[in-house]
């Protein structure tokens, strides 16, 4: 079994301590170099979405590269809404948290590929709409990106509209078939499946490395939790880089 760690880290761009839950490997060794996996939502892709148990699985059984999962919990509902939503006060600086601030401390705390393409992020609904942000805006930081019934809205769809570096990315997106009533955090109700459809054919049309699917159900775990075995398996396919 691999193991979980708490770290802490001062973010200078939050001006706050950020916990993080670090996964690693159960064959985790300095002597090898690893993927970076950064879960938005952290504490439910390691509790609900029981993303450790499966990755300690799937490297067992040699189908996936070896990595390193970082959780980033976030505190309460409005904590979420203020560093996820587009909106949010603090959602440029919690995506310049991950880029400046994350992303080179898990450098020098672990033996990680110093590139794009080394590091992911993934998250599900709001987590996933600051995922897919933060990597258009470094994508040479972030090269790979997992979006779960990400909430999309203009400011969305425009950042992929106006993204250009399209052969940088590679990115996994799924939505629910029945998300056309999504209740939200901040108390309205949203058809999400819509948006989705719209984001999909745009980064088409813009020619954006992407995975999608439409899957028969709403917006809760019990329909992103069995996912993550193909989310894994597609994107950390074991290959030799």
């Amino acid at each position: 079994m691999g193991s979980i760690h708490e770290h802490t880290l001062y973010s200078e761009a939050l001006k706050e301590e950020m916990t993080l839950l670090v996964y690693l490997p159960s064959n985790y060794s300095p002597l090898y170099k690893y993927t970076v996996l950064i879960a938005q939502d952290g504490k439910d892709y390691f509790q609900l979405g029981r993303l450790p148990r499966l990755t300690d699985t799937l490297l067992e059984q040699e189908e996936i590269e070896n990595l390193i999962i970082v959780g980033v919990p976030y505190k309460d509902v409005q904590d979420r809404s203020r560093k996820y939503h587009p909106s949010g006060e603090q959602h440029e600086a919690y995506i310049r948290f991950l880029a400046r601030e994350l992303v080179p401390y898990l450098d020098r705390e672990f033996p990680t590929y110093q590139m794009g393409m080394g590091r992911a992020l993934i998250g599900d609904s709001l987590a996933g709409t600051v995922s897919f942000k933060a990597a258009l805006q470094y994508p040479h930081t972030f090269g790979r990106v997992i979006m779960q019934s990400p909430l999309v809205n203009h400011q969305v769809i425009e950042a992929a509209q106006s993204f250009k570096d399209v052969h940088l990315l590679n990115v996994y997106h799924t939505i629910g078939k029945e998300e056309t009533i999504v209740k939200t955090t901040r108390g309205s109700e949203e058809d999400f499946l819509t948006p989705n459809r719209e984001l999909h054919s745009e980064m088409e049309k813009q020619g954006f490395t992407v995975f999608y699917d439409e899957f028969d159900g709403g917006h809760t775990w019990k329909f992103w939790q069995p996912d993550l075995n193909r989310v894994l398996t597609k994107m950390f396919k074991k290959t030799a880089y």
